[in-house]
């Protein structure tokens, strides 16, 4: 019989809430979110990630409340584009990530992941004769096409990705909207990251950054998500572009299913699926604070 415990919250969560210029506080089982124009409660069993923007205050109570229900908590920039820090996600068991290390850290093994996550960008088989450097300009193409091709399709004119974090508001419409869209994608591939017991610093195709996963995972659905939504965003009006892409992504996250497709997609490029687990005495996820399983040499390694 299977275990219910393993079966991933974060498919049937909704996908993200952003607040900022607020306080939010712990009642009862739930947070409350309190502003100048109120107070609301938030529904944190069934939410993936909050994203706490510029002038926000939680209190302990309502961090804990949240690590509890395996809501991930992230701090962000304004209007979700810069993430700065994180929280718990919701599993406390370290298999997956001892799996994506093992493969980060194996060059053959890490090339292998590297081509599955770029056949999965394609979507067909890559020649076993291509070298990397080929590999990266076909994606470099298949990006800039995709780009041309939301242009036309929406009328917007496209002058190149260009963006400076110092100066937001001096981007143009289509490259604020593109960087909101991938700022919330990013939020929502971290929490399922952590949801899922991968960190989300060892990356196959970037590396040395503490967001190096994030980006490789993001990066497998941009080109279906965030390019052309956000092209469409500003088609439809160049006004408060940020806000109205937070709405079309959630809009957009949901009717894609998302969430019901980030660990899948990540067990699958990793081969987790179908792997044993060493198993302690008690659950882990019952007792985070419990040190066991404790590790057993190979027995050609045994002394």
């Amino acid at each position: 019989m299977q275990n219910l415990r393993e079966l991933p919250k974060l498919r049937d969560s909704t996908s993200y809430l952003y607040v900022e210029h607020a306080i939010v506080d712990r009642k009862d089982s739930a947070i409350e979110f309190i502003d100048k124009e109120g107070r609301a409660m938030i529904p944190i069993a069934s939410l993936c990630v909050l994203m706490l923007g510029p002038g926000t205050s939680i209190s302990h109570a309502a961090v804990r409340a949240l690590a509890e229900n395996g809501c991930t908590t992230i701090w962000t920039g304004e209007d979700a584009t810069r993430c700065y820090a994180q929280g718990t996600g919701e599993t406390r068991k370290a298999y997956h990530l001892l799996r994506q290390a093992e493969l980060a850290s194996d060059p053959q093994k890490r090339m292998q992941v590297v081509l599955g996550m770029y056949e999965k960008r394609f979507g067909a088989r890559l020649e076993s004769d291509l070298s990397i450097e080929q590999i990266r300009g076909f994606e470099g193409v298949r990006v800039r096409e995709a780009y041309a091709e939301a242009s036309r399709e929406y009328g917007v004119e496209w002058k190149g990705r260009r963006y400076d974090r110092q100066a937001w508001g001096s981007g143009d419409p289509i490259n604020r909207a593109l960087s909101a869209a991938n700022a919330l994608l990013n939020g929502i591939c971290h929490a399922g990251i952590v949801s899922g017991g991968y960190s989300p610093a060892l990356g196959f195709i970037h590396t040395g950054k503490q967001l190096s996963f994030v980006y490789d995972i993001a990066d497998l659905y941009k080109v279906d998500v965030t390019i052309p939504l956000a092209f469409k965003v500003v088609a439809e009006s160049k006004e408060g572009v940020e806000r109205r892409v937070r709405m079309a992504c959630r809009a957009r996250f949901k009717e894609m299913k998302l969430l019901g497709r980030i660990l899948p997609d990540i067990d699958e490029l990793l081969g987790v699926r179908g792997e044993p687990e060493p198993v302690a005495e008690n659950d882990i996820d019952e007792d985070g604070a419990s040190p066991e399983p404790l590790w057993s040499p190979p027995a050609e390694a045994a002394p």
